[in-house]
């Protein structure tokens, strides 16, 4: 299928990612974890996006499930973009952000939650290629993200970051 051409911004997403990252929090001890994303688009003018990690033990094994999120990416002119994701924990988010290559930051503008979510009331994140840790300087790149979040009470604070390799291309 082709790509829209609005979402050629966004394109270096594209495919199934996978990898490890560690995360913490004021509120929790730090851990590590393991990751999938998955951005896939299906000829119309945004990307679908959906996550799942787990936890890993010091061995890298995997653990039990941690969180997981889905949503939609939407390009807008002038390289902006619009991000919208839901949590199962009762949490939705709206960012707005922009792309420059292939980086892209964006922070809340909305944050909604359910009755029994978690207190969030901010987010900022960052995404982007780097070179990939077992690349020798040539054209592989792995997707990096850091997200700080803004809850229970505490400032933007640094909350999980993660570098991930595709392991599938864009279908």
């Amino acid at each position: 299928m082709a790509l829209h051409p609005d979402l050629e911004p966004l394109g270096f997403l594209l495919g199934r990612w996978e990898g490890a990252g560690i995360g913490g929090y004021p509120t929790i001890e730090s851990f590590r974890f393991g990751q999938e994303i998955v951005f896939s688009h299906n000829g119309k003018a945004f990307l679908s996006y959906i996550s799942r990690t787990w936890r890993l033990d010091d061995k890298g094994r995997i653990g039990a499930p941690l969180g997981t999120e889905s949503g939609y990416w939407r390009p807008r002119p002038g390289n902006q973009v619009e991000v919208m994701l839901a949590h199962p924990t009762g949490i939705a988010e709206i960012y707005l952000g922009e792309t420059s290559g292939t980086r892209i930051e964006m922070a809340t503008d909305v944050v909604a939650r359910t009755a029994t979510a978690k207190e969030v009331t901010a987010g900022h994140r960052l995404y982007g290629l780097v070179p990939s840790s077992q690349s020798s300087g040539g054209p592989a790149r792995d997707l990096a993200y850091a997200y700080d979040m803004a809850a229970m009470g505490h400032p933007l604070t640094s909350h999980l970051s993660a570098q991930l390799k595709r392991v599938a291309p864009a279908e």
